[in-house]
C-alpha cells in the first residue's frame, strides 16, 4: 500500500504533520509529492525531514501554474507535464533538478501533476536518471520498463454533495485491491486535509487495507526493489 500527500504549503503544513503522525502510528509510510522550489522555507525543511525519517519524496513537477504554450485546450486544472514534447520536459527537468540541489531535497522519482506524464516526459525523465515514473494508471521502472498498473485512487471531491458516496466508493475500492493481494495506491491533497470526511475515509481506506494483509510501503522502496 502506498499512501500519497501533495500541495503541501505553509499553511496546510500543520495538517501534513499531523497526517504523518496518523500514518506512523499505523506503521504506514508516506510517499511525498514535492514541488521543485528554489527557497528554503518551513516546506522544504518538513519535507527533508520526512525524507530522513524513513519516507519517501517523489519529485511532483516544477512550475504548477504555467500550462504548455502548445495546447489548444485549456483543462479545468492544469497538468504541467501532461503534454509536453521530450526537449520542453527536459528543460522543466533540468530546472527542477537545479531547484532540488539548491535545497538539498533528495528524490526518489517521478510523479506528474494530476498523475500526467506525456511519452515525451517519460523520454526526458530517463534521459535525466530518473528510475520511477508514478502516473494515474501505473508505476513505471524507467531503466528496466517494468510496469506495476494500479490506478491512484484519489480522495478529493468536486461537490459536498457527492463526497459521501465518494469516499464510500474508495474506501471499498481499497479493500477490493488489498483483498486480491495487489497494489493499493491512496492520494490525498493537503488542502482537502481540512475536509473532515475526506480525510477520514482515507484512514478507513488504510486501516481496511491493512486489515486485508496489505503492509504499508513507498514509491521509493519499489524503485529499489525493482532495482534489485
Amino acid at each position: 500500500m502506498l499512501v500519497s500527500l501533495s500541495g503541501v504549503t505553509p499553511r496546510t503544513l500543520h495538517r501534513c504533520a499531523d497526517l504523518a503522525t496518523e500514518l506512523v502510528r499505523r506503521r504506514v509510510p508516506l510517499s511525498v509529492l514535492h514541488v521543485a522550489r528554489t527557497e528554503d522555507g518551513p516546506v522544504t525543511a518538513w519535507v527533508r525531514a520526512r525524507r530522513e525519517a524513513g519516507d519517501s519524496v517523489l519529485l511532483h513537477g516544477y512550475d504548477h501554474s504555467v500550462l504548455p504554450t502548445h495546447r489548444a485546450v485549456q483543462l479545468g486544472r492544469k497538468a504541467e507535464f501532461a503534454a509536453l514534447p521530450a526537449h520542453e520536459a527536459r528543460l522543466r527537468l533540468i530546472a527542477a533538478k537545479a531547484a532540488l540541489d539548491t535545497t538539498g531535497v533528495q528524490v526518489d522519482g517521478f510523479a506528474p501533476p494530476r498523475w500526467l506524464a506525456s511519452q515525451g516526459t517519460l523520454q526526458a525523465l530517463r534521459e535525466h536518471g530518473f528510475s520511477l515514473c508514478a502516473d494515474l494508471v501505473a508505476v513505471r521502472n524507467l531503466h528496466t520498463g517494468e510496469v506495476t498498473r494500479a490506478r491512484v485512487q484519489e480522495f478529493t471531491s468536486q461537490s459536498h454533495r457527492t463526497e459521501t458516496v465518494r469516499c464510500f466508493a474508495l474506501v471499498l475500492a481499497a479493500a477490493r485491491a488489498a483483498r486480491r493481494g495487489g497494489l493499493v495506491r491512496l492520494d490525498i491533497d493537503a488542502g482537502d486535509l481540512a475536509r473532515p470526511g475526506l480525510r477520514q475515509a482515507l484512514f478507513d481506506a488504510v486501516d481496511v487495507a491493512l486489515e486485508n494483509r496489505a503492509f504499508g510501503s513507498t514509491y521509493g522502496s519499489l524503485r529499489h526493489v525493482a532495482a534489485a
